[in-house]
């Protein structure tokens, strides 16, 4: 596996490239166009500029998180096709500049749900949560007010506020819209954009929905091991595959994530590795990536990975806001650090196990 860190650019992070290179083990980062509106082209030079900036500060640009779909594709509107096939130009382009993974998640309206973004940790850090006794309290044409003053005067992807502002018309959209339309929204660009990447060997990785349940009674698909299986199926191509994010599917605690990791195999392009410390079943917060600071095994897990023969990029998720930073609430320097080097440490024990 290759240890990694998002970077969302250097107009937009509060995180250097500089700073990234000096945490042991990162060789990478995963990146993107942070600008860039859902259904805009992404330009060969625009890439090669961004990739080469990586490069120069002695990175690779290990993927792509995320090349957003349009909520035309989504729903499926006589004009996604518009917007699918600029979607095939940008990977095109991406794989003309030596980029083969791109993350993206089909989740409608909101990318991810949070009610709070800084809640205080007996220990004086800061995390994302949610509570579903605060989202039942909430018109979703207030859910950005909600937490916009937690945002540090940074915006949040998969909440931009172009996009907020048309709430009431995306909820619109979508109301005629359940799992198995989605599902067959899904397919249909899938199937699609598979030819191009299979030209270029790009992996597709479905980031799953984040909470695994429906929110504002908004379809989820991407939730559990059903839901995932049959999403690869329905595309049996080996470039249709995930991003195990450990968080997202991890917030329905029915889902037991060592075994879906081994059932993924051959599938998983991509890790988000993170824990979570639950309250409730429907009550939880972010911790630090050690396994005793949450609710998950995070050696199991990391153990699941490496018996699959993963390979490929793996970051850090959510970090705690630690030692007075003021960062993209989730997307600090610290404690992502942190985690870095000791999901490293797991791998490296297990490893070593492994060959004794």
């Amino acid at each position: 596996m290759q240890m990694t860190l998002r970077w969302y650019g250097k107009e937009y992070d509060t995180v250097t490239l500089e700073q990234i290179r000096q945490i042991p083990g990162v060789t990478g980062v995963i990146t993107t166009l942070f600008s860039k509106m859902p259904g805009e082209l992404w330009t060969y030079d625009e890439i090669m500029q961004m990739k080469k900036e990586v490069e120069a500060s002695g990175l690779s640009v290990a993927g792509i998180e995320s090349v957003n779909i349009h909520d035309a594709i989504k729903v499926g509107t006589p004009d996604r096709e518009q917007y699918i096939d600029a979607y095939i130009k940008t990977l095109e382009n991406l794989g003309k500049a030596d980029i083969h993974m791109v993350c993206y998640n089909f989740m409608p309206v909101f990318d991810w749900t949070r009610t709070e973004l800084a809640r205080v940790r007996p220990d004086g850090s800061t995390v994302l949560a949610y509570t579903q006794k605060a989202v039942d309290k909430i018109d979703p044409e207030d859910m950005f007010g909600s937490i916009k003053e937690d945002m540090n005067g940074i915006m949040m992807p998969g909440w931009e506020p172009e996009r907020m502002a048309k709430i009431k018309d995306l909820f619109e959209m979508y109301k005629e819209v359940d799992d198995d339309k989605l599902f067959d929204n899904l397919k249909y660009f899938l199937e699609r954009i598979m030819p191009v990447c299979d030209k270029y060997d790009i992996n597709m990785a479905i980031h799953p929905d984040d909470p695994a349940w429906s929110v504002f009674g908004l379809p989820r698909i991407i939730i559990n091991k059903p839901n995932i299986l049959r999403m690869m199926n329905m595309v049996d191509n080996p470039h249709n595959g995930v991003t195990f994010c450990t968080g997202s599917y991890g917030t329905n605690l029915q889902n037991d994530l060592p075994d879906m990791i081994r059932s993924l195999k051959g599938r998983i392009h991509f890790a988000h590795v993170r824990n979570l410390k639950f309250h409730s079943q429907f009550d939880f917060e972010e911790s630090a990536h050690l396994s005793s600071d949450g609710t998950f095994d995070m050696y199991e897990i990391m153990k699941a990975l490496y018996e699959i023969g993963f390979d490929g990029p793996i970051r850090p998720d959510h970090g705690r806001m630690i030692w007075g930073e003021q960062a993209m609430p989730g997307y600090g320097l610290y404690d992502r650090a942190l985690g870095a080097t000791y999901l490293n440490g797991l791998w490296e024990a297990i490893d070593k196990n492994a060959k004794r």
